[in-house]
């Protein structure tokens, strides 16, 4: 494919926030004339992936419209198209995206544009990396990350690394079965699980069948809660 092919949608989130973007048409979509993707280990099928509004990140999107984000450094890990990114920075929130695949910048900079905010810091990572140059944050977010096996530990020392003593994680999971072994990870790490009320996903087109997995872990350490996924509805 010489050329991209691209759409504009617009996610409406609560009742007065609009998030315009500027995606892939399709997931048939494919443009690595320099190699690079190639040369990253990133194939001509999951090539377009990044470029995708996928109900994750609708969801996690929604879920941090309330979010708590004063005082707060965000890292949003595997941001894709950017969406939460977008709302966290239309919220006025201290964020910084960052995701492997190589276009995801350069969407997330057009973006940007189209909702006329404040510039978005973007660092393209590789969470075997184990020396980014990020520093650590207070909050980090993501969502649809567990795609193999492999990334349960990969994720979960990235987290290590880029958090504080005292940090929360929040990550939006579809139920690609690898979400309890993640959950084990992150106790080791010393998280704990943090109720949330469930709310409803009647914004999606289908019903979601995920999770939100709200970790938080403080200094003073304290007796070590069961982990859990919250279901929305």
């Amino acid at each position: 494919m010489d050329k991209l092919r691209v759409r504009y949608q617009t996610i409406e989130l609560g009742d007065d926030i609009d998030i315009h973007l500027r995606t892939l048409r399709d997931r048939q979509q494919y443009y690595d004339h320099n190699g690079i993707a190639a040369k990253a280990g990133i194939s001509s099928a999951l090539w377009p992936l990044f470029g995708i509004v996928w109900p994750s990140s609708i969801v996690l999107a929604h879920y941090l419209l309330n979010y708590p984000t004063k005082n707060k450094r965000i890292l949003e890990v595997g941001c894709g198209i950017g969406l939460a990114s977008l709302t966290l920075n239309h919220l006025q929130a201290d964020i910084t995206a960052t995701d492997y695949h190589p276009e995801a910048g350069n969407f997330l900079e057009v973006n940007n544009r189209l909702n006329g905010g404040s510039s978005i810091p973007f660092q393209r990572v590789d969470w075997n990396q184990r020396h980014s140059g990020l520093g650590q944050f207070d909050v980090i977010i993501g969502s649809d990350l567990l795609y193999e096996d492999a990334h349960v530990s990969l994720l979960s020392n990235f987290i290590l690394q880029h958090t504080h003593a005292d940090s929360e994680v929040i990550i939006v999971d579809p139920g690609r079965g690898r979400s309890r072994k993640f959950i084990r990870q992150m106790q080791e790490q010393g998280y704990q699980c943090k109720e949330q009320p469930q709310k409803p996903t009647d914004y999606l087109e289908q019903p979601f069948k995920g999770a939100v997995l709200h970790f938080y872990r403080t200094n003073s350490g304290g007796k070590q809660e069961a982990c859990f996924e919250k279901k929305a509805e």
